[in-house]
């Protein structure tokens, strides 16, 4: 649980926050973008449905002081608009067409049980801001993404961009909750481990590119 929040001139804590937003926005409308020219879906199932859930429950459940709450508004419409790409292709990702309905009640399971556990964690830890399960969330989308581009063994769907400005909106709140609880050294664990897995994603992302015969950085 955490206790005693160090105290944090507003201004650069909002600064946090909105750097946090813009660079996590940058990051949905590349995955958007992608998957739009690829016909793909960009994000992982299971960190998309954390995502959906855990935005959906701090926009409305459990609602942020502004300036995130609007942010929060904001990744939730870009992360339906993902949901939308992953309902579409997602199927094709299977090496046999999955039934319809395993599909999606797959998905449908899988949401709901990030739900509940997002809802849980807050009131089990005290923690309604979110703090835990963003970073938590946050290190398994660092890991899936790493898994996906293994699997596909293709960059389609993917961009450094998309890895490079996770990784920035990342270190934005990891900063900004380091400064408020800098005794937390579960949390120093979980941006330590985000930052290195994000950078391992790039360095493997940029190696497949390069193998494909791609310009890395020309693919936007």
């Amino acid at each position: 649980m955490l206790q005693n929040p160090v105290h944090l001139d507003t201004a650069l804590s909002h600064f946090l926050m909105i750097g946090s937003g813009v660079f996590w926005t940058i990051t949905y409308l590349l995955i958007l973008r992608r998957g739009y020219k690829d016909k793909l879906y960009g994000m992982p199932m299971v960190a998309l449905c954390a995502n959906l859930s855990w935005e959906f429950t701090f926009a409305f459940v459990y609602p942020h002081p502004q300036p995130q709450l609007f942010i929060d508004y904001l990744w939730l419409l870009f992360d339906v608009g993902i949901l939308v790409q992953y309902l579409r292709y997602g199927r094709g990702e299977f090496p046999t067409q999955l039934p319809p309905k395993l599909f999606y009640g797959t998905f449908l399971f899988t949401l709901v049980y990030c739900a509940l556990t997002i809802a849980f964690m807050a009131r089990e830890f005290n923690d309604y801001i979110g703090i835990y399960a963003a970073f938590a969330q946050n290190l398994m989308m660092s890991v899936l993404f790493v898994r996906m581009l293994l699997k596909r063994n293709s960059s389609a769907g993917q961009s450094l961009y998309i890895g490079l400005s996770k990784l920035i909106g990342t270190v934005f709140p990891s900063v900004l909750f380091y400064l408020y609880f800098p005794n937390s050294y579960l949390l120093i664990l979980l941006y330590c481990g985000i930052f290195v897995l994000d950078v391992v994603y790039l360095l493997l992302l940029y190696s497949r590119m390069k193998a494909e015969g791609l310009r890395p950085w020309a693919k936007l």
